[in-house]
Order: structure tokens, then C-alpha cells, then sequence
């Protein structure tokens, strides 16, 4: 069958549970076909495809039956649509011809074969009829407000006819829906059809002698489920069967979504074996430390050990003594889905664009189909383990299209998602060529959250370009963030939008340390030894310090030319300081830093060999991993702290340095890079442009020669934010706001099906 559907006031209309009931049939079902009839420009069409909620149309009728396109492809039903434009006179003929009516005003919104306008009643004067008559042209006036000019003998009536003839439907294969006086016409195509609750009064009257026209009391989609079984469609068994009870829910009030398991898991001797990780990142114990009090939760991630292991379990405890109602649900992936998705087209489509450097990524249709895949399985394990109305967090770009798989699994859910790494402008995100379907996923969210503002406004610009967006809401950014005083920075931020009529709250929440861990290391003895031997080698010399991790994201190689760059314009450093480099390599697979890594040798090596002394050597470079404790001790003796990626979404780095000098009460002083998302946090940072040689080489000569005093200052203003902003306040802050998003949509919600209830009821 083809159900034939306006939009406004008829599909997208109606309770949440309605609409998702018919949402959920029409995409589930094998034979049901659906076509989109609506007044809207097939540009205002569009963005609706980007909803993944929303069930794909296989034909869009659009401009009130001018336009008709295939629903998946967007190319036009040939045949028909060579008709309507053969009886079109032109936008520019029309709209001429009515200039001369200036209370005719012409409607600024998207249109192809058809004029619209708004106008009073009384303005659609004989003569107007009389001009439109002569260009052959058609007029449908409706609602008391809207003129439109269409192509003679076009309207939705005709279209949907002569689509219906071309799919050789019968007349019981045919189920038509609208809600307003311009869908009268295919409502009197003499199929089956039905005006939803809440219709025009007008259509009402003009359709309450026609058999074949159902009047629904529920309104939208809800009067849709109505006709359904009113025609008996779907058979005697109805419309519960075909949908079914959906997805029961799981025992979670709380679920993870990382990428990541909260320990470390291997196969020894043929058995699985499970450790706690031998260096956490600060991350995982916050998130564990959510279920510290009993809460019934779930820690969705991946495992790439084969299933038949021994020892190897889908669901099983974290620590039963710690968390005792947590479990960790694996997603289990070959080896293959693993290298696709996260090592190759992760960090080689992603990564690049989200940092800004577009030119270097790598789009493949196949990886996009592996990553989709491993998102859904994500989601339906994600599914499986929450509870109803449970919270689930998502985190990072690996798992971008898991809420729309999740929203249509389970519409009760509070989704909320963070974002870890940087989110580019729409000049760079637009590049992706999946843009549509990621932002659409991530709308489905409850509640979106990035490091700091100008991320999460960049994933507003990104999402006008995809879906009208009404902003609701907008926040100052000061005084917890910089405004002008930096490349991130910014005034004002968008805190809640609407899309399709459900809300989104966005959030700047940068993450924070684990104090406990820095604490922890400089009370160790063999780290304080340590300390004490780095300023023996060390003594007269003053120390700049960078740490990073191999990538073209992290400015190496232009901080290593600056380095060269100071040397040479301050010949009195030589000997008198030491660059010291610790360079953490990338896994074994990725290749893409190859020959990175070989340009910085290089450069190590030519600034070496130029200005290398007996018994001093300007730069030292460490090209492995090094242990936590051991950068602790290193933090501690480094006079600057050198930071310059190119672009970061924050940098935790920073904030380490800045936690270890604050408390070992130092003065040690942070050159930062403005285009790191720390920036806009830590105020007292000494900022730097790392695209400008000339810059780079100086901030490192201030931060070398800035005086105590002031080095004391600036090191007490960042200390201050990273002291009081740790990682237990980020995770709070976090699933505080996102309570918060809840507790407002659901009143929003309850506003709605009371309105919903009224126009039934009047």
C-alpha cells in the first residue's frame, strides 16, 4: 500500500507515542510505501531526511504538486514531472505579473514551480484571478492566509494521481492524510483517506459527505493509527501486532557508552583475563565513581576477544565490592571492524576534519557502512541494558550515529552525548560527506555537551546548514570563560534549541583532572628522588618542557623551527637552556604519521647538530611513552611549559603542568596555543598563535625571561580554575545539566499532549 501524508499538522503532528508508533510501522513495515505531500519547497523538505526518527519517504510531493522526486535519490519522476513543467510559465512571468497587487506579499521561503504569497481574503480580487487566469495558471487559496500560484491543472490531488497511476496501485492500496484546506484535493481523489484531529474546519465541512473520508478525533499521527484501522489496512489483527511492544527495557538507570572497557582485558593461556588498568586516565574512575552508591548501571563498550574464549562473558560485574550493581556489556567486534572503524577511518576521515585539517582526510562509502554497523550494535546493546527512562551517556566521535539507532529503539530514554575532541566550523565539518546524517543523529540527544563554547556554536552553525533551528535559549560565556581573549574565545553561546519540535540543550563543560593521581605521585619517594635528580643534570639551565603525543594536530615539528627560530634571534640562550621533548608514539597501524615522525627526527637532529656544546645539548627528545609519575617529575622541574598544538578540542596536558607547579607552590609559567580549548579556560596562560613562527619563537623567550612575580600571578589564576574545576565537578556539572534537560523536556512534553488533548476535545 502507499500511504500518501502532508507533514505539518498531519505526520509530523501528534502525541510522542503516536507519533512513534506510526514512525515505527511505516519503517518496519515490508509493504508499506510512503509518499510525503506537502505545500513545503523541497529545500524545506530536505532537512527532514536528516531526521533519523523520522521514516524515509519513497516519493516527495512538494510546492503543492509542482515538484515530485524520488525519496531516496532526489531525482525527479521523469514523466510527471516533464508534464507539470511544460505548464509552467515561469517564476519570474508570475511574480512580474503580480507586482502590481502590493497587498499580495510574497512568501521568502524556498519554491520551484509555484508562487506563494500572503494575503487577506478580500486581496484575491477578480482581477487577481483574472491575471493569474491569463498567465494559465492555477489558484488555491487556503487556511484564510495563503495564495499559492501553481502550473494549470497542478495540485497535490493531480500529483499524487498520476504517481499512484504510475505504480499501477488499486484503489484499496491506497491510504491519504492531511489536515488543511490544500490537501482537499487528494483528499477527494475518491481512496481511502482521513482528516487527523485538529483539521481545518473548512476541509471538514467540504469532506463530511464523502464516504471514503475518515474524520480521526486523535490528532496527527495518532489520526493516521485511526484510519489504519478504520480501513482495516493492516487486517484483523490491527495495528499492535504489525508494531509490536518494541524493545523491553533492561535493569540501567545509568549507562555508559565508551569506547573503551574500565579495565584491561587480554587472553592469557587461552583464557580471558581481566586487571585494572595499570594507568587510568582520569576519566574512567569518574565515570565508575557514578555507581559508587549502588546505582544499577551499565558500562557499554567493545571487546575484540573471540566470544568461544574461555572465561569470556557478554555481560559481567566490574567489582562487585566497589560497584557491586555495575556490569560492562561488550560489544563484540572482529579484529577487522576494530582496524575500520576506530584505527583507520576514525583517525583517518575524522580526526583530520575535526581538527581542522580537511585536506588530509580520506572518505570510503565501505568504512562509512562498517561504522554505521558498529554503531548500531553499540546501540542495540546500549538498548538492551537501560532501564525505562534511564540516562545513557555517550562519549566522543566514534559513536556519532548511536543515538539515532537508540532514539528509534527506545524513545524513552534521556540520551546525552560529550563530545571529547574539537568540533570545526562549517566550512570544515561540511566537507564529510555523512555531515546530514551525523548532525541528525546527534539531534536525537537530550543534551549535547562540549569542552567550551565555541565548540558547541560551532555545532550549531554546523546544524543550520542541515535543519531550521529556533533558538531558545542563549548563556554568557564570561566569567568562566574568555571572550575576545583568545582564538576560541566567545561572548554569548546557545544553551537550548528546537528541531522538529523536540529541544536540545547544549552544554560547555572542559573536563578535568584527577588531582588525586598528581597528588599521589609527588608523594612518592622514588618520584621526589627523581625530581631531585632531574635538577642536579639540570642545574643552570633553564628548562622548557613539551609533551605530546605523535600527530600532525599537535604542532611538533613548528615548535621544534620556532625552538631553532629563538636560538637563532637570542644567541645568549645557547647553553644557558634545554628544550626536552617527550613525544609519545602512535599505535603500530597508523602508518598516516610515518612521515611526521621522520620530518621531526630531522629537525631534532639539525638543531642538535647546529647548536649542540660540550657538556650541553639544546634539545632533548624522547620519542616513547612515559609513565604518568615520571611527566609528574618533569612537570615539576620545567621553568616553561611549552603547549602549542595547532588545534585541540582541550588539553589536559596543560592543566597537569598547571596542577604540579600549584602545588609544589612553583612559578613555573604556561605557554599555551589560543587554539587549544584549554585556552578559553585557563586564565593566566600565556597565549600564542603556533601558525606564526615569529610568535611561537617569542612567547617562548617571554615565558623563559617573564618576571617570578608575574610567573606567580598568572600560575595562581590557572591553578585556581584547575583546582576547583577537577574531574569529579566536570562529571557532576555534567549529569547535572543533563537532569536538568530532562526535567524540561518532559514538561514540554506534558504541555504538548495537554494541548493535544484540548484541540481533540474543542
Amino acid at each position: 500500500m502507499l500511504l500518501a501524508t502532508d507533514l505539518d499538522g498531519t505526520l509530523l503532528s501528534g502525541s510522542q507515542e503516536d507519533r512513534y508508533q506510526l514512525y515505527q510501522l511505516i519503517s518496519n513495515h515490508p509493504h508499506i510505501q510512503l509518499a510525503y505531500v506537502t505545500g513545503r519547497g523541497l529545500e524545506m523538505v530536505m532537512p527532514l531526511l536528516s531526521d533519523p526518527s523520522l521514516p524515509t519517504p519513497d516519493y516527495i510531493i512538494c510546492d503543492v504538486g509542482a515538484t515530485i522526486v524520488d525519496g531516496h535519490n532526489l531525482q525527479p519522476i521523469g514523466e510527471i514531472q516533464a508534464e507539470i513543467e511544460q505548464n509552467w510559465p515561469g517564476e519570474v512571468a508570475v511574480a512580474s505579473a503580480l507586482d502590481a497587487f502590493p497587498n499580495l506579499v510574497r512568501q521568502d521561503v524556498p519554491q520551484e514551480r509555484r508562487c506563494s504569497y500572503d494575503c487577506k481574503p478580500e486581496d484575491v480580487t477578480d482581477q487577481v484571478r483574472q491575471v493569474i487566469s491569463q498567465l494559465g495558471c492555477e489558484l488555491l487559496y487556503s487556511a484564510h492566509q495563503y495564495l499559492d500560484i501553481l502550473p494549470r491543472g497542478v495540485n497535490k490531488g493531480t500529483t499524487l494521481q498520476s504517481l499512484i497511476d504510475h505504480l499501477g496501485l488499486a484503489d484499496n492500496e491506497v491510504l491519504i492524510a492531511g489536515d488543511s484546506l490544500n490537501d482537499l484535493a487528494m483528499l477527494s481523489l475518491g481512496y481511502p483517506a482521513v482528516c487527523v484531529g485538529g483539521s481545518e474546519n473548512r476541509l471538514l465541512q467540504m469532506t463530511e459527505r464523502q464516504s471514503l473520508v475518515y474524520h480521526a478525533e486523535r490528532y496527527g499521527a495518532g489520526g493516521i493509527i485511526e484510519a489504519f484501522n478504520q480501513y482495516g489496512f493492516l487486517g484483523e489483527a490491527g495495528l499492535a501486532q504489525e508494531v509490536g511492544d518494541g524493545l523491553p527495557p533492561g535493569k540501567s538507570d545509568l549507562v555508559v557508552v565508551y569506547h573503551r572497557l574500565p579495565f584491561e582485558e587480554s587472553v592469557e593461556n587461552g583464557v580471558v583475563v581481566e586487571r585494572q588498568p595499570s594507568s587510568p586516565n582520569g576519566i574512567i574512575p569518574t565515570l565508575l565513581s557514578f555507581f559508587g552508591d549502588g546505582k544499577t548501571g551499565s558500562w557499554v563498550a567493545w571487546s575484540n576477544v573471540n566470544p568461544n574464549t574461555t572465561g569470556y562473558k557478554t555481560r559481567s560485574p566490574v567489582d562487585k565490592v566497589k560497584y557491586p550493581n555495575l556490569a560492562v556489556a561488550r560489544v563484540n567486534l572482529t579484529k577487522q571492524d576494530v582496524d575500520i572503524f576506530y584505527k583507520k577511518f576514525s583517525k583517518e576521515a575524522f580526526w583530520p576534519t575535526l581538527h581542522t585539517f580537511w585536506e588530509r582526510a580520506t572518505f570510503l562509502e565501505e568504512d562509512w557502512q562498517v561504522f554505521l554497523k558498529v554503531n548500531q550494535q553499540f546501540a542495540e546493546r546500549t538498548a538492551a541494558e537501560a532501564a525505562e527512562g534511564a540516562t545513557v551517556w555517550i562519549h566522543d566521535y566514534n559513536l556519532w550515529m548511536v543515538p539515532a539507532y537508540l532514539r528509534e529503539m527506545r524513545p524513552d530514554l534521556t540520551i546525552a552525548f560529550f563530545h571529547h575532541t574539537y568540533f570545526p566550523s562549517a566550512d570544515v565539518f561540511n566537507v564529510v560527506p555523512w555531515r546530514r546524517e551525523i548532525i541528525g543523529s546527534l539531534l536525537q540527544c537530550d543534551f549535547v555537551g562540549f569542552h567550551i563554547p565555541r565548540q558547541s556554536e560551532n555545532f550549531i552553525d554546523v546544524a543550520r546548514g542541515v535543519t531550521p533551528i529556533k533558538v531558545i535559549e542563549r548563556q554568557n560565556c564570561a566569567p568562566r570563560f574568555l571572550t575576545y581573549g583568545c582564538a576560541v574565545g566567545l561572548e554569548e553561546m546557545t544553551s537550548v534549541i528546537e528541531v522538529n519540535g523536540r529541544r536540545i540543550h547544549l552544554g560547555a563543560h572542559p573536563v578535568g583532572l584527577d588531582l588525586g593521581r598528581i597528588t599521589h605521585a609527588l608523594d612518592d619517594a622514588d618520584i621526589q628522588q627523581r625530581i631531585r635528580d632531574l635538577k642536579a643534570e639540570l642545574t643552570g639551565t633553564k628548562v622548557l618542557l613539551s609533551v605530546e603525543r605523535l600527530d600532525y594536530t599537535k604542532g611538533i615539528l613548528e615548535k621544534l623551527q620556532a625552538f631553532e627560530r629563538l636560538l637563532d634571534e637570542h644567541a645568549d640562550l645557547i647553553g644557558q637552556i634545554t628544550l626536552i621533548v617527550v613525544c609519545v608514539p602512535a599505535a603500530k597501524e597508523m602508518t598516516v604519521y610515518a612521515e611526521l615522525q621522520t620530518e621531526i627526527e630531522q629537525a631534532v637532529g639539525r638543531i642538535n647538530g647546529r647548536f649542540a656544546e660540550v657538556g650541553w645539548s639544546p634539545l632533548q627528545f624522547f620519542f616513547r611513552k612515559v609513565p604518568f609519575d615520571q611527566l609528574v617529575a618533569y612537570y615539576a622541574v620545567a621553568d616553561v611549559m611549552w603547549i602549542t598544538p595547532l588545534r585541540d578540542g582541550l588539553n589536559l596536558v596543560a592543566k597537569e603542568y598547571v596542577a604540579t607547579q600549584g602545588m609544589i607552590d612553583g612559578n613555573g609559567v604556561l605557554v599555551l596555543s589560543e587554539f587549544a580549548g584549554a585556552a578559553a579556560e585557563l586564565k593566566g596562560a600565556l597565549l600564542t598563535n603556533p601558525h606564526s613562527p615569529h610568535e611561537l619563537a617569542d612567547s617562548a623567550w617571554w615565558g623563559l625571561t617573564m618576571d617570578p612575580a608575574e610567573a606567580k600571578a598568572r600560575l595562581r589564576d590557572a591553578y585556581d580554575a584547575v583546582q576547583y574545576y577537577d574531574i569529579d565537578r566536570w562529571g557532576k556539572d555534567f549529569l547535572d545539566a543533563v537532569e536538568q534537560a530532562r526535567l524540561s523536556n518532559l514538561e514540554l512534553q506534558q504541555q504538548a499532549a495537554e494541548q493535544v488533548e484540548l484541540v481533540g476535545e474543542s
